[in-house]
């Protein structure tokens, strides 16, 4: 995983090593931080399709220079009518994220296995918990070891051992996590897709 710069965004990261390649999957903190600078380097980088995984509000109220580009997609994770669950740890947070909200998380995956050749950027505001729970569940799928997992994860700010605890969740409640996102409404074709697409 190499750390990218785009200025102002301050949490980005080319998700590239063992066996994704580089320049398949970036991830990234709220895209409306970007300066020119930062426009510049994102263009450089070919992005096929921007992942957004912000509310429809917050994506509206914090616009980025992205905003109107066909290639954004807005796939929110958390809706504001959603139950508060902000008091909650967050290992509680992102278990309630992947049980309650299964079909939302599937259909980020999904948005990221279905764009068009190129690089795709995932990102939420701090980059951290939404596009967290999502790089995790496809560095998991994809087969990379779990400290790897969870030392991507920590690299934005929060104990390794959080991430652990979900995809331990993932496994133990639902079979792993292919098995997850197929209950969820991916599809086999879909789920190889994006395999093929990081690794080949």
């Amino acid at each position: 995983m190499q750390p990218l710069t785009w200025p102002d965004c301050s949490n980005v990261r080319d998700l590239g090593g063992g066996p994704i390649q580089p320049g398949r999957l970036i991830r990234s903190d709220n895209l409306d931080q970007l300066s020119a600078a930062g426009l510049a380097a994102v263009e450089a980088a070919q992005i096929s399709r921007f992942v957004d995984l912000r509310s429809f509000w917050e994506a509206e109220t914090f616009r980025s220079p992205l905003t109107d580009d066909p290639r954004v997609r807005v796939m929110p994770l958390w809706d504001p009518a959603d139950p508060d669950v902000s008091e909650a740890g967050l290992f509680e947070q992102y278990r309630i994220m992947v049980d309650d909200y299964a079909e939302r998380v599937a259909s980020a995956v999904v948005a990221i296995a279905e764009a068009p050749a190129g690089c795709v950027v995932v990102s939420c505001h701090a980059g951290k918990d939404r596009t967290g729970v999502i790089v995790a569940l496809i560095l998991d799928l994809v087969g990379l070891p779990r400290e790897v997992v969870a030392a991507d994860y920590e690299a934005s700010g929060d104990p390794a051992d959080i991430m652990v605890r979900l995809l331990d969740h993932v496994h133990t409640q639902y079979g792993g996590t292919a098995a997850y996102l197929l209950k969820s409404g991916a599809t086999t074709e879909q789920l190889d897709g994006l395999i093929g697409r990081l690794t080949g």
